[in-house]
């Protein structure tokens, strides 16, 4: 599974800065990746992890502006298309997964 965080928050005053960085740093130190300005993307390997991370960014969402959370399968999420100019790029892949014996 895949967990995606768009966001919009404000960033006019000094203190929305704060709340913005600090929104942003959660997210890196829970393992999201930026895919674009203001979305996340974080790859879980099952689906008791992906609502263990989404709870997590509902637990730091700001006072104020927009956050959106969306899930996708792996099959899913490979589908995305994504285009730097007119080059299509290829899509992310998820880690490797650890195996222990």
């Amino acid at each position: 599974m895949w967990i995606v965080a768009m966001f919009d928050l404000p960033t006019e005053s000094k203190k929305d800065k704060e709340r913005y960085r600090l929104f942003r740093k959660a997210l890196l130190e829970d393992g999201f990746h930026m895919m674009q300005y203001s979305v996340y993307a974080r790859f879980c390997a099952t689906e008791e992890v992906c609502r263990i991370h989404k709870r997590r960014v509902r637990d730091s969402v700001p006072e104020y502006g927009e956050v959106r959370i969306l899930t996708f399968t792996d099959k899913q999420f490979g589908m995305i298309e994504t285009y730097v100019g007119r080059s299509r790029m290829c899509p992310e892949k998820p880690p490797d997964q650890l195996l222990l014996f």
